[in-house]
């Protein structure tokens, strides 16, 4: 899932999942509208940016992170403040890894892998 109030951004990214050849993905504008989805249709990674309106990344990630059903969903955030203080709070809720915009696919590709393994 890509969580993103920007639909640029959501486009990028989600063309950038499709050249890798990963299907099914499905997108939210914010963390609220994420976790909605989230309860009705499981996945296994959240590419989510960190600066949206009424749920931020982090809070979204705060909220997975203590569902049943999501506390094991792989997380990644990104963000064009990779400040040390956000990346290391991102960590403590249990973030698998981050990525700092802007960015090109091979370094998304990258940081996915690190989570999933080989795409």
């Amino acid at each position: 899932m890509v969580v993103d109030d920007m639909s640029t951004s959501r486009g990028l990214i989600t063309q950038a999942l499709d050249n890798f050849g990963v299907q099914n993905v499905s997108t939210a504008e914010d963390g609220t509208s994420a976790l909605q989805l989230l309860a009705r249709s499981p996945v296994h990674l959240v590419i989510s940016d960190y600066n949206m309106p009424n749920m931020d990344g982090l809070k979204l990630l705060h909220n997975l992170r203590a569902g049943p059903k999501t506390k094991g969903v792989g997380f990644i955030l990104i963000t064009g403040r990779a400040e040390q203080q956000i990346i290391d709070y991102g960590k403590k809720l249990g973030m698998n890894n981050y990525l700092k915009k802007p960015f090109q696919p091979d370094e998304l590709r990258k940081c996915i892998e690190t989570v999933v393994g080989p795409l």
